[in-house]
């Protein structure tokens, strides 16, 4: 998945096109924060701040020579503008709903390749850096909504909205979403943060990052656990582990170094449960985790219905209504507000299932096929890339493998992170100085 060459570009051009990455990776940072507080009467268009960014970026980097389309991404602009037509002549025929969901794929999904190439590995590393410091006042800030009540401002919902942000977790305690408009951008935020966390223990010696940052921001990850009453967050943090053992097979002299990280992690746990906020927040986690896990069937169950049912689902016969589906956009929160005045699933909350669900059963396909495509390319090489002890991208995959794959598109937060995920694998394989290794 080469796409053309970036020394095309000359060095400020090339610096523009990287500020502007930059631009689009603080904007899903803090584009709930400007949604709630700072300029909330214009929370409505702030939600799709993102999009001209995107937009120029691809333009920009076209000009420049930077960006090529390749195959996966022609097949998905053909693919998308065919489905946006058919949305307007067969499907629900709302111009405005199509264009919005017309925008996911014609914009960020070929970003992804365009930070690939914006971006190498030390500028991934750098982002890497910058989120780990981020990552402190988030939980900070995760904290203090956790422990105040809805009404606070710090609390304040989209718009500026009086009662709240916060969403149901136990019969005490809200689901808080730090600076996001909704509590799925933190869990995915530290999903991210924990892939760059594993990382930086592997890579002692980076001189960008400061030990005590990165020992301050592993405090800080181990705490949002409990503080998001978040099973997501246990689960991503798990999922990384999980992946940085994966690395033994290949590294077995890094054994000594993720026993050391247990011990630290276990270590961490035991200062942390001394503190009152600690022991709170994990009893509401509990509450959460065994309540929510009863509900649902158990691990195993969550696991079947919302990853293998869910795909599965999207599959069968039942799952488009016609040919060519209900239309572009019909499927997102947004698209369902446009047509009937509320924020509801008109078609599936599960992604694959809304792919099908909109453009129809073979359309749909082909958009979940190059996810696929696009996930096991990169799967292959980032594991051959730890060969030549470069672990970044093999970590970050650990982040980006679900989401990329069935990752909750129609949500604006979710599809600026996947985008994020996919471009920093990309840029992570950008790895030519061996002198750093």
């Amino acid at each position: 998945m080469q796409i053309g060459q970036i020394n095309r570009a000359d060095a400020r051009q090339l610096l523009f096109l990287k500020r502007g990455v930059w631009l689009y990776f603080f904007l899903l940072i803090f584009e709930g924060a400007l949604r709630k507080w700072i300029l909330p009467g214009l929370a409505t268009p702030l939600l799709i701040v993102r999009d001209p960014l995107a937009l120029w970026l691809l333009v920009k980097s076209a000009e420049l020579g930077v960006f090529v389309p390749n195959f996966s991404v022609k097949t998905v602009w053909v693919t998308s503008v065919v489905a946006f037509f058919a949305a307007l002549f067969f499907g629900h025929g709302n111009l405005t709903v199509a264009l919005y969901g017309l925008r996911i794929l014609i914009l960020h999904f070929p970003l992804m390749f365009v930070i690939g190439q914006v971006f190498n590995r030390e500028d991934a590393i750098e982002l890497g850096v910058v989120l780990l410091w981020i990552n402190i006042g988030m939980t900070l800030l995760v904290a203090v909504q956790f422990f105040s009540p809805q009404t606070a401002w710090v609390n304040r919902g989209v718009g500026g909205d009086a009662e709240g942000s916060g969403f149901f977790g136990t019969s005490d305690y809200y689901r808080v979403p730090g600076t996001f408009s909704f509590t799925n951008g933190l869990s995915i935020f530290y999903g991210l943060v924990a892939s760059y966390v594993f990382y930086f223990w592997m890579d002692l010696k980076n001189e960008k990052l400061k030990k005590w940052v990165l020992i301050a921001s592993t405090i800080s990850l181990l705490a949002a656990i409990p503080l998001s009453i978040s099973r997501t967050v246990l689960f991503e943090i798990l999922l990384s582990f999980a992946f940085l053992c994966a690395i033994v097979v290949t590294k077995p002299q890094i054994l000594g170094r993720i026993v050391l990280a247990l011990a630290g992690i276990f270590l961490i746990l035991a200062v942390l449960s001394n503190f009152d906020f600690f022991r709170t927040s994990s009893s509401a986690f509990t509450e959460r985790f065994t309540n929510a896990n009863e509900s649902e069937g158990g691990v195993e169950g969550v696991f079947v219905d919302r990853f293998l049912g869910g795909m599965l689902a999207a599959l069968s016969n039942d799952a488009a209504p016609s040919f060519w589906g209900y239309g572009l956009g019909m499927g997102t929160n947004a698209g369902a507000k446009l047509m009937t005045g509320t924020r509801t699933f008109l078609i599936s909350e599960g992604e694959w299932g809304r792919l099908i669900g909109e453009m129809g059963l073979y359309l749909g396909l082909i958009i979940i096929l190059v996810r696929l495509f696009f996930i096991t390319e990169v799967f292959s090489k980032s594991w051959r890339a730890v060969r030549v002890r470069n672990y970044l991208p093999w970590l970050l995959l650990s982040f980006g493998l679900i989401l990329i794959l069935q990752g909750q598109w129609a949500q604006p937060t979710a599809l600026g992170f996947s985008t994020l995920a996919g471009g920093l694998i990309l840029a992570s394989l950008n790895y030519r100085d061996k002198k750093s290794e």
